[in-house]
């Protein structure tokens, strides 16, 4: 009785065991035979199968794997594994009753007696294909995302690990950092820092900032594997885990070496345009101002000049009258040399003897330096001729003269030297042969190689806004180079600075040609004439009139250009001498009616502007500038009525 107990409750064991696994629905879960003949089936491998246990109990379990496993005899080996190895486990496709397939996962195990005997197997078997989808889906993103980062080439788009070792590489890092993926990974990504970066702490900081605010943006000087610096932006953001810690950074950089270049030319060439706004402002200002400058001077000039001739010859008012010549005479000066600063002049290229040149300007240098400085010469006995414009190069000297003076606030000493140099080939950048070379040397601060190397280029100074124009040193390097010469600087901060202007040495010839090309004054050769002189400001027509009447010319007087016209009508007439700037017809217009109606007439143009002025017709007029002495004025008639 007892035994029939306990064999009943193991029925019951069995029985819930039994309900246990057929109850399972995710699972496959079925016995099968020494050779692989289904022996049990539970109510999941009916769901995910598609069989119901009459139709499969009895059938061989080979005829879930697809036609091609069961040909390569994938079921035997299964078998085969399991029971020699006590389990098999794998994955694959295998086919459901209606013929579609799934993703299996699939473990045997082999059932023996307690001696040992092999008498059926355990198969357990999961549909996957949902879960492999879904694995396939995120690795196919990944390798994307792999092939996209991969493929950015502007970008360097690389990992780090915690301590900051790189641990990938892409090939824009690889393009604009220069080092392989093998080279550069496992190495610490401060070697893309300047050595003086790390000294400084840089990447540590860098990282210890994206550490605690999760990111760090910054743009700075990166170094290239052959040692090259770029200017580079740089993003580093941390990498967590779901709690919070740390995994790695993030990072990527881009080479912006040009961007930035870009924008420093852009801002330079914006600045370089208020320049150039501001210096032609001041040339239109200046020119206006010039013109009635020059007019007063005019007629402060020529009336001097009349009055010197008819006054009794008494020394002390001669002396008086020659004091006032020679201040408005300077006053002409100063115009001229106001208006050099705010264009770039014709030459008018004469033999220079530079030693007799900076003699005659000592008196205007010392007053322009002041008490603090002293300025010293040193010039040969003899020193050959050259060719350039006088009065440019007297600017020149000055202006470098003024640029030394201001290098030296506290005062110094300046040098000016002269010296004939016999230049080999290729010593400096100008052809061999003889040269005049003038130094201007100073005690001041000096310049450091970058702000050497910018001196020359217009609009550059050192002198801080509103103090210069920038303008000086390229005007003085036009005129040598106009010259056939050439402007060298050398400098260093704390030695001071030596500007040198290299001329070459006039040949006998080019001296002859420019002494003939000079305009010859014949006395007495010029015949009387009949000439109409116009001008709009009647001191400058009264004063003119004086100078022509005086030289035994018949003149008529206009102050405006159709005054002038009626004359010519009227008068039989041999030349006009008229202003260009008048109001209602200007000189130009008035010309050009000349022409129309006079096409002989020799016409020539009196203006008190430093540029030749504009219109259609007037290129080929004589000029004269104002203010003119008698002389001048006679030379001017002489030459076109000759």
């Amino acid at each position: 009785m007892e035994v029939l107990n306990r064999h009943d409750t193991s029925l019951d064991e069995e029985g819930r065991f039994r309900l246990l696994v057929d109850a399972i629905t995710d699972y496959a879960i079925y016995m099968l035979s020494p050779e692989g003949i289904v022996t049990s089936w539970n109510s999941g491998a009916q769901r995910f199968k598609g069989y119901k246990p009459p139709e499969i109990l009895g059938e061989h379990f080979s005829r879930f794997y697809l036609e091609e496993d069961r040909a390569a005899g994938l079921p035997a080996r299964a078998l085969a594994t399991a029971a020699e190895h006590g389990r098999f486990e794998g994955e694959g496709w295998r086919q459901r009753k209606d013929g579609s397939r799934f993703w299996a996962h699939v473990i045997i195990d082999p059932i023996r007696r307690p001696s040992g005997e092999l008498i059926g197997y355990a198969k357990i078997t999961r549909d996957l294909t949902e879960r492999r989808a879904a694995e396939q889906a995120i690795r196919q993103s990944e390798e994307q995302f792999r092939r996209l980062v991969q493929g950015v080439s502007d970008y360097a788009i690389y990992m780090l690990d915690p301590t900051g070792n790189v641990s990938s590489w892409n090939f824009g890092a690889e393009r604009i950092k220069g080092y392989r993926p093998q080279e550069i990974i496992g190495t610490h990504f401060s070697t893309f820092y300047t050595a003086e970066d790390r000294e400084a702490g840089l990447p540590e900081t860098a990282l210890g900032i994206a550490r605690a605010e999760g990111r760090f943006e910054r743009e700075g000087w990166r170094v290239r594997k052959d040692g090259t610096r770029f200017w580079a932006s740089i993003v580093i953001d941390a990498i967590r885990d779901e709690e919070g810690n740390v995994l790695g950074f993030a990072k990527i950089t881009r080479d912006i070496t040009e961007k930035m270049e870009t924008q420093r030319a852009l801002e330079q060439a914006r600045e370089e345009l208020f320049q150039s706004q501001k210096m032609e402002a001041i040339g239109q200002l200046t020119g206006g101002i010039a013109h009635d400058f020059n007019n007063l001077l005019m007629a402060v000039l020529g009336s001097l000049e009349i009055l010197k001739k008819r006054m009794p010859q008494d020394l002390s008012l001669t002396s008086l009258v020659d004091n006032a010549m020679q201040g408005a005479q300077r006053g002409a000066a100063l115009t001229q040399r106001m208006l050099a600063f705010s264009r770039r002049q014709e030459l008018h290229v004469e033999p220079i003897d530079v030693s007799g040149l900076v003699r005659g300007m000592m008196d205007m240098l010392s007053r322009s330096l002041g008490p603090l400085t002293a300025i010293e010469t040193s010039f040969p006995v003899r020193l050959p001729t050259i060719l350039t414009d006088p009065n440019q190069l007297e600017m020149a000297i000055l202006n470098l003269v003024v640029n030394a003076r201001d290098a030296m606030p506290s005062g110094g000493r300046i040098v000016l030297r002269a010296s004939e140099e016999s230049l080999p080939s290729g010593k400096i950048p100008l052809p061999p042969g003889r040269y005049v070379r003038i130094a201007v040397i100073d005690e001041g601060e000096g310049m450091d190689a970058k702000t050497l190397e910018q001196a020359i280029t217009p609009f550059f100074t050192t002198k801080g806004v509103g103090k210069g124009t920038g303008l000086g040193l390229s005007m003085v390097q036009g005129l040598a180079s106009q010259s056939g010469g050439r402007l060298m600087m050398k400098s260093s901060l704390g030695e001071g600075t030596t500007v040198e202007l290299w001329f070459p040495v006039a040949s006998v010839e080019q001296t002859t040609e420019a002494a003939a090309d000079r305009p010859r004054q014949e006395e007495n050769a010029t015949p009387r004439l009949r000439i109409v002189a116009v001008d709009d400001d009647g001191l400058v027509l009264m004063n003119t009139t004086l100078m022509l009447e005086d030289l035994g010319h018949t003149v008529f007087e206009a102050m405006a250009g159709p005054e002038a016209l009626d004359i010519l009508r009227k008068e039989q007439v041999d030349l006009v001498i008229c202003d260009h700037a008048m109001p209602r017809m200007t000189g130009a217009q008035l010309a050009q009616a000349i022409r129309s109606e006079w096409p002989d007439m020799p016409i020539i143009l009196a203006t008190g502007y430093a540029e030749i002025p504009e219109g259609a017709g007037i290129v080929d007029l004589p000029r004269l500038g104002k203010p003119f002495s008698q002389a001048q004025l006679a030379e001017a008639i002489s030459r076109i009525a000759s």
